[in-house]
């Protein structure tokens, strides 16, 4: 900056201030107003065009990366004031990003897929998922009562749900939320057994931090939810864990951080923020040795409620079935950046539409590329990285393949594969 010289007048003559003032007026004529943000010479439109926001969460452990963001001020290096706000229930959830009241959200991946297309009770809202959260971290929790009886293989139910069904008195089953990762598990796990889930059984919707609470008193004989609430069945005493669901689907993805797309077209720069301050959380939390300290965080009322240690234990890999099973330590317990975890992947998108499909939630064959597309953003995930130098994280095709041993292949006969399982609920349109 040029100093004054001393020799000048301090005070502006009158024709000096005409001549400042219509530059002034002239500059603000050619831009409408002066920009909000403008400081002195500086201006601060390259930041996030939305700057306060709120986030909505729902009491499970893989809420972490946006707490963490939040609570240990990342948001904020990226311009962003982030309120976080804990939700009752999916539903809520959902309508709150809907309405926006939130701005975006933890959400379950089958979610924004099924509000774009309007499915299952859903309102027809295009959501977008440039984010996925987590890999792993749920469980199949069976009441106590069938510890030694049914270990790990669904096929040791079927007897069980006969019986019951014979008497009129048909087992009880809960998920979280009808087209959510939850139900899918509790679904596919049953099915593989030769169980339908919507012949032979009572498949009921349960928040997640009711779980347990039906448990006790008897409501259900076994349900599907994120940690910490399979841990907090065995910590009292009233189940235990068939499997988890990465036994299920090795590395499978989880929950997503999502956007409604009148959101993220409006507000680019925003959405890109938030994605830079969930990349530097998640990569924190992958950091075993910064576990603790995440659990002593999210495990507050106003997140996750639960006691840090029933949180802590899967989080690092140490895994009881609760049943008599020896201990293992899972190899790839719930993470959050590693192994490309956040790309949102479009074949993810594409195995929920062959489930919709396979359970009669659409009735024709779903536009497959076309909706994952729509709503699986790599496009904004890829932006936002390389803007953090951050270039090693792709779209990957493969396939993989369940732990009833169907392979999924993203690229193969998507049809064919939804119509190809012996228990299904498939439904035709005319």
């Amino acid at each position: 900056m040029k100093s004054i010289p001393t020799n000048q007048p301090q005070s502006l003559t009158r024709r000096s201030f005409v001549r400042t003032s219509g530059k002034a007026l002239g500059l603000a004529s050619l831009f409408g107003a002066l920009p909000r943000g403008w400081v002195g010479g500086a201006y601060a439109g390259e930041g996030p065009e939305v700057s306060q926001l709120r986030c909505g969460i729902i009491a499970l452990t893989d809420c972490s990366p946006l707490v963490i963001a939040a609570e240990k001020g990342i948001f904020k290096k990226y311009g962003l004031d982030v309120t976080i706000a804990k939700g009752a229930n999916w539903a809520a959830i959902r309508d709150a990003l809907s309405s926006g009241d939130n701005q975006f959200t933890h959400m379950l991946i089958g979610m924004p897929i099924a509000s774009t297309m309007g499915l299952l009770g859903s309102p027809k809202k295009p959501m977008v998922v440039p984010w996925l959260l987590n890999r792993n971290g749920q469980a199949i929790t069976l009441k106590s009562d069938l510890k030694g009886k049914v270990g790990a293989d669904p096929k040791a139910l079927k007897p069980f749900v006969e019986k019951a069904k014979k008497l009129g008195e048909p087992m009880s089953f809960a998920m979280t939320f009808p087209p959510g990762t939850h139900a899918m598990w509790m679904r596919y796990y049953l099915a593989a057994g030769g169980i339908n889930p919507d012949k032979d059984i009572s498949l009921i919707t349960v928040p997640p931090p009711q779980m347990v609470a039906n448990m006790r008193i008897g409501k259900m004989d076994g349900y599907c939810v994120g940690e910490p609430w399979n841990a907090r069945a065995i910590a009292d005493k009233i189940g235990f864990t068939s499997v988890t669901t990465l036994d299920i689907w090795k590395d499978h993805p989880e929950k997503v951080c999502a956007f409604t797309a009148e959101f993220a077209e409006k507000n680019p720069k925003t959405v890109k923020a938030v994605l830079k301050g969930l990349h530097e959380a998640s990569v924190w939390l992958d950091d075993m040795g910064n576990r603790p300290e995440q659990c002593a965080i999210v495990s507050k009322p106003n997140f996750i409620n639960c006691d840090k240690d029933i949180i802590l234990g899967r989080l690092l890999g140490k895994l009881d079935y609760g049943d008599g099973r020896p201990p293992v330590t899972d190899e790839f317990p719930m993470h959050f950046s590693k192994r490309n975890c956040n790309f949102p992947q479009p074949k993810f998108a594409t195995w929920w539409l062959t489930q919709f499909r396979r359970w009669g939630m659409v009735s024709a064959a779903p536009d497959y590329a076309g909706v994952a597309k729509q709503v699986m953003r790599g496009d904004i995930y890829t932006e936002a990285m390389k803007e953090l130098g951050v270039t090693d994280r792709t779209q990957d095709d493969t396939g993989w393949e369940m732990f009833d041993g169907v392979k999924f292949d993203p690229k193969g006969d998507l049809e064919g594969y939804a119509k190809g399982f012996a228990v299904s609920s498939l439904k035709e349109g005319k």
